[in-house]
């Protein structure tokens, strides 16, 4: 029987986090604006999409972050991307013909409470003027405790926010100045009760292992200190080192950075520690009370996963505004310019900010629903989803060679086209779902290691 220390020698390659297939390394400018606007050309009147709304300013600047974002104070520039992003709703609507009725809004980002309270009033009450919220079921936004005002909250909770994310990342002084986040717990504290007095039901809260001078001990106290109040959800990311893609990451020294056996500790530790307070693990790094509905639609097999991570939604279209926003069509993915420049200057001009993106053929659409069904449900039937799909579980021939060696080592159990993840291998989910992916080694060194 392999060691954990052999188990991660062996499996620690790069991967993708798999919030799409194909993933964002194969998007190219082969699939463009036109592409966008005639999917929602297409759009069924009876369907119901989701909205995102990406907001890329952020007071400072974490060094740590991989988002798209950059800091500003001039509320000038804040106050006229909103302006655009209406402008750009009017683009979208006018290309799908009408009012697209909308089930859930996310805004993220970046800091959506970046927005002043007026300004995110001004960007809902612009929303409802030109989609159909009126039967929207959730409403949520990614917030930073540190600059979040109780009259944000009170405008937010007024226009029906029901879910929010909060940014705690680590509570050790330490490792807050080691990433450039300083956040004290008490201000957590407070803005959780007041997002609950405002009516939000669901509260999620951003934590994160691997970070400069965080150890087992630094993670565990974080988890045993955010706890006590109970979020419905936490989110337990591995930090991505990648400062090829995000140059601010330079700051970080990496001499502080833990390997991947203490990496893997922190890991597996944080899981124990939660499953121990009550929570249930959520595919492979979220965890839910169980009364959640992450939780429940992870126990019914109803999990999904996209860009903004695991997730109840079933929607088949996402429409994305923003620099950089990403949005999914039935059969294709495209991303806005990632440049907020380009995003404007586009805008502007009365043109979709589509700048590149991918069509999905059925085969991508078979993987696609294997590697989902394996990273929501830790197993997945494959020949069950080739028939659905009609596909031929035999055109995945190419997984074989690494589905066999996982086996091997007691990661995952294979029988009758089945794949299931073992306990030993839940930490090694995503090597297993890069089996499915006859792209993952051309495209490497774009994703961040899997331990």
């Amino acid at each position: 029987m392999q060691t954990e220390l052999d188990l991660i020698t062996r499996w620690d390659a790069h991967a993708p986090r798999y919030t799409s297939f194909p993933t964002a390394a194969a998007f190219s400018s082969a699939v463009g604006a036109n592409d966008w606007a005639m999917a929602l050309g297409g759009l069924g009147v009876e369907e119901t999409a989701s909205l995102y709304v990406h907001i890329p300013f952020c007071k400072r600047l974490c060094w740590y972050c991989g988002c798209n974002t950059r800091a500003v104070n001039r509320r000038e520039t804040i106050s006229s991307y909103v302006d655009l992003l209406l402008r750009e709703a009017d683009l979208v609507a006018q290309e799908a013909g009408g009012p697209i009725r909308i089930g859930r809004l996310h805004l993220g980002g970046g800091t959506p409470n970046m927005l002043s309270p007026e300004e995110l009033e001004r960007l809902l009450t612009g929303l409802r003027r030109r989609f159909d919220l009126s039967g929207l079921i959730e409403f949520a936004a990614e917030l930073d405790p540190e600059t979040l005002s109780p009259e944000w909250i009170d405008a937010a909770g007024d226009l029906g926010l029901t879910r929010a994310s909060l940014g705690v990342q680590d509570l050790s002084p330490e490792v807050q100045a080691a990433v450039n986040r300083p956040e004290r717990f008490e201000t957590i504290v407070a803005v959780a009760e007041g997002l609950r007095r405002a009516g939000v039901f669901s509260l999620n809260l951003d934590l994160m292992y691997g970070l400069p001078r965080q150890g087992v001990a630094e993670v565990l106290a974080t988890l045993r200190t955010v706890t006590t109040l109970r979020p419905e959800r936490l989110a337990l990311f591995g930090y991505a080192h990648v400062p090829w893609m995000k140059p601010h990451q330079k700051l970080i020294d990496t001499t502080e950075l833990a390997g991947p056996a203490t990496r893997f500790a922190m890991s597996r530790d944080a899981r124990d520690l939660l499953v121990s307070e009550g929570y249930q693990p959520v595919g492979l790094d979220h965890f839910a009370l169980p009364h959640d509905d992450l939780a429940a639609a992870s126990r019914a097999g109803r999990l999904h996963r996209n860009f903004q991570g695991y997730t109840t939604d079933d929607a088949r279209t996402l429409i994305g505004l923003g620099a950089s926003s990403i949005s999914r069509g039935r059969d294709l993915y495209v991303q806005n310019s990632a440049g907020e420049r380009e995003w404007r200057m586009a805008v502007g001009e009365g043109r979709l900010s589509v700048a590149r993106g991918v069509r999905l053929s059925g085969q991508d659409r078979f993987v696609a629903e294997v590697i989902e069904r394996l990273m929501c449900d830790l197993e997945v039937d494959v020949p069950a989803v080739a028939r659905r799909r009609g596909a031929n579980p035999s055109s995945l021939a190419y997984a074989r060679p690494t589905l066999d060696a996982l086996e091997a080592d007691g990661l995952i159990v294979v029988a009758d086209g089945r794949v299931a993840m073992t306990e030993r291998g839940r930490p090694f989910l995503r090597a297993a779902a890069a089996a499915f992916d006859p792209g993952v080694k051309v495209a490497a060194g774009q994703h961040a290691r899997i331990v």
